[in-house]
C-alpha cells in the first residue's frame, strides 16, 4: 500500500489511519511537478538578480545582511545545518520523528520552498524504511521554526548524526554506506527550507491530540464505571438539562454516559441519596468542555498540517520571493497550552471521583477492601493519582505567555511552542496513569454491589480487563495492577467513528 503525498488536505484521521497501517509514501505527479518547477524558478532568479535575497545567498538570522558568494551557497546551506543541531536533553519518541519527517515532506511538497526533488526524495526513502533521525527535546523556541530539532532531523541528509535503524542507534553514515546512497548536496536555500518550519510542534500536536481524543473517551466510560460504583444517580444526564445549555462536547458527554450504563440494575434500582458529588454530577460539564477545547485544537492542528511553514517562500506565478514569519509557533503554543490544561482538567475530576470511591461511603468498605485495617487496600493509589495531578497544575503553566530574546535582537519574539508541545505529551501520558487508577479503583468497587449488575457493555468490558487485572482479595504490589492496567487501555484499538462523533 502506498500514500500519495499530494495537495488533498490531510485531516487528522488520515494521520491516524497512516500510523495504523504499514503504507509507503510517495510523491504524486503533481507534488513533483511543483518542486521541480519551484527549483527551477529559484535556479534561475539566482542567475538573473544581484540583489541579495535572505537566507538564498545571504547570512541567517542577524546575520541577514552579509551576502553570500555563489561558490560558497551550497556550504552555506550545510554549515547552518551542522551549527544549528545542538539540542538536548531526552531523546523525542521515534513515532513523533516519523511523523516530522511526514510532515516536513509533506510541507516541501507544495511548491513554495525551493528545495530538490532529490532532497524530498531522500526525506520519503528515510520514511520509507523506518531510517529515523535521532532528535532531542529541547533547543527550538518555536518561532524560527523548530531549528535544532529540525536540524537533527536533516542532519542524516548530509550522512551525519545519528538514526534509529532496524531497532540500533547507529551513524546514519553507515546506514548511507549500506543503503549504497550518496550524501545530500544541499543547494541555495535548503538549509533553511529544512530548518524553518513547525513539524516539531506540529507532529507533537498530532501525537498528544489523537492520544488526547482517546482518553477523553475513557474518561466518559470509566466515570460512567464509577457512578455505577459510587451507586450514583442518571438524573444529570438527562437531555433536558443539556439542550437548555447546549455546548456540543456536553451534550456528546451526557449522551455517551447514558448508552455506557443503558439497561444497567444499579442506575434503575432506588436512591437514598438525592445528589451526588460534583465529580459525578458535573461529569457532562467538565469533560464537555475539555471535548470542545479538543475540536479547537484539532483544527488548529489541521490547519497548521496543511501549510507551508518556511521562510522565504517562493511564488512562481507571481514572481516574487516574499520572507515572511511563516515559521512562528504562536498558533501551535496557544493550542497546545489549551490542550494541556484541558486534559489535567479530566485527571483532576478522575482523581476526585477515585477518593470518592475509597472514602468508605454508600456501603462501600473504606479503600475497596476485605478486612481494612490488616489490608490498606486501595489507600495509596489514589495519593499516586493525588501526586501526579499536581504536577499535571505545574506542567500547565503555559509556555505561549514566555518569550526571550534571540540572534542578537532580530528575533524578538518567540513562541516557546515547542515547550509547550513536549510538557503537552507529558500532561496527557499523566492523565493516562490517573485514568488507569480510576479504571482500577472503579472495578474494584463494582464488585462489592453484587448482585446486582452493571450494563452489559460495561460488564462485558470488565470481564475482559479482569482477565489481565484480577480482583484485589488482599494486598499486594498494586504498581503491578496500575502497570498491567495502562497496558490494558493502550493496547485497545479504538475506532475513528467512536473518537471523533
Amino acid at each position: 500500500m502506498t500514500h500519495e503525498i499530494s495537495s488533498q488536505i490531510l485531516a487528522i484521521t488520515d494521520i491516524q489511519e497512516l500510523l495504523h497501517s504499514n503504507v509507503k509514501l510517495v510523491l504524486s505527479e503533481e507534488a513533483t511537478a511543483k518542486i521541480i518547477a519551484c527549483r527551477e524558478y529559484l535556479a534561475q532568479r539566482l542567475k538573473d538578480q544581484k540583489e541579495p535575497i535572505y537566507g538564498i545567498n545571504t547570512g541567517f538570522g542577524s546575520l541577514c545582511n552579509v551576502k553570500i558568494s555563489g561558490e560558497h551557497l551550497s556550504k552555506l546551506q550545510e554549515n547552518l545545518v551542522m551549527s544549528h543541531a545542538c539540542g538536548t536533553g531526552d531523546r523525542v519518541p521515534q513515532a513523533i520523528i516519523k511523523l516530522m519527517l511526514f510532515l516536513k515532506i509533506q510541507s516541501l511538497s507544495y511548491g513554495h520552498s525551493g528545495v530538490q526533488l532529490a532532497t524530498v526524495q531522500r526525506l520519503i526513502d528515510f520514511y520509507n524504511h523506518d531510517i529515523l533521525p535521532v532528535v532531542y527535546e529541547q533547543g527550538s523556541l518555536g518561532a524560527s521554526g523548530d531549528l535544532a530539532p529540525l536540524a537533527h532531523l536533516s542532519l542524516p541528509l548530509l550522512g551525519k548524526g545519528s538514526v534509529y535503524y532496524n531497532g540500533k542507534e547507529v551513524p546514519s553514515a553507515e546506514v548511507l554506506t549500506a543503503l549504497h546512497w550518496e550524501p545530500i548536496e544541499l543547494k541555495a536555500k535548503e538549509g533553511l527550507a529544512l530548518l524553518n518550519g513547525t513539524q516539531f510542534m506540529s507532529a507533537y500536536g498530532v501525537h498528544t491530540l489523537l492520544k488526547a481524543y482517546k482518553l477523553s473517551y475513557f474518561a466518559d466510560f470509566f466515570a460512567a464505571i464509577s457512578l455505577e460504583a459510587f451507586d450514583g444517580r442518571l438524573e444529570p444526564f438527562n437531555d433536558l438539562i443539556h439542550l437548555i445549555r447546549p455546548h456540543n462536547g456536553q451534550l456528546k458527554t451526557a449522551k455517551r454516559i447514558q448508552e455506557f450504563v443503558e439497561g444497567s440494575q444499579l442506575i434503575s434500582q432506588e436512591k437514598k441519596h438525592v445528589q451526588d458529588p460534583y465529580s459525578f454530577r458535573c461529569v457532562p460539564q467538565v469533560h464537555g468542555a475539555t471535548k470542545d477545547t479538543l475540536a479547537f485544537i484539532k483544527k488548529t492542528i489541521e490547519t497548521e498540517i496543511n501549510s507551508v511553514t518556511d521562510n522565504p517562500n517562493i511564488f512562481i506565478a507571481e514572481d516574487v520571493i516574499i520572507s515572511g514569519g511563516n515559521f512562528h509557533g504562536q498558533p501551535l503554543a496557544l493550542a497546545l497550552d489549551y490542550l494541556a490544561i484541558a486534559m489535567a482538567e479530566l485527571g483532576n475530576i478522575s482523581e476526585r471521583r477515585t477518593f470518592q470511591l475509597v472514602s468508605g461511603l454508600r456501603d462501600l468498605p473504606a479503600f475497596l477492601v476485605n478486612n481494612p485495617g490488616l489490608n490498606s487496600g486501595f489507600m495509596i493509589p489514589q495519593y499516586t493519582a493525588a501526586s501526579i495531578v499536581s504536577q499535571n497544575k505545574q506542567y500547565a503553566t503555559p509556555a505561549s505567555i514566555d518569550s526571550i530574546v534571540s540572534s542578537n535582537g532580530q528575533e524578538d519574539h518567540v513562541s516557546m511552542g515547542a515547550n509547550a508541545a513536549t510538557k503537552a505529551l507529558k500532561v496527557i501520558d499523566n492523565v493516562e496513569r490517573v485514568l488507569a487508577i480510576e479504571l482500577l479503583n472503579a472495578s474494584q468497587a463494582l464488585v462489592f454491589r453484587a448482585p446486582l449488575k452493571s450494563s452489559e457493555f460495561i460488564e462485558t468490558y470488565l470481564q475482559m480487563y479482569r482477565a489481565e487485572v484480577p480482583f484485589v482479595d488482599e494486598d499486594r504490589e498494586l504498581h503491578i495492577a496500575i502497570r498491567d492496567t495502562l497496558s490494558f487501555m493502550q493496547n485497545m484499538n479504538m475506532e475513528n467513528e467512536v473518537l471523533f462523533d
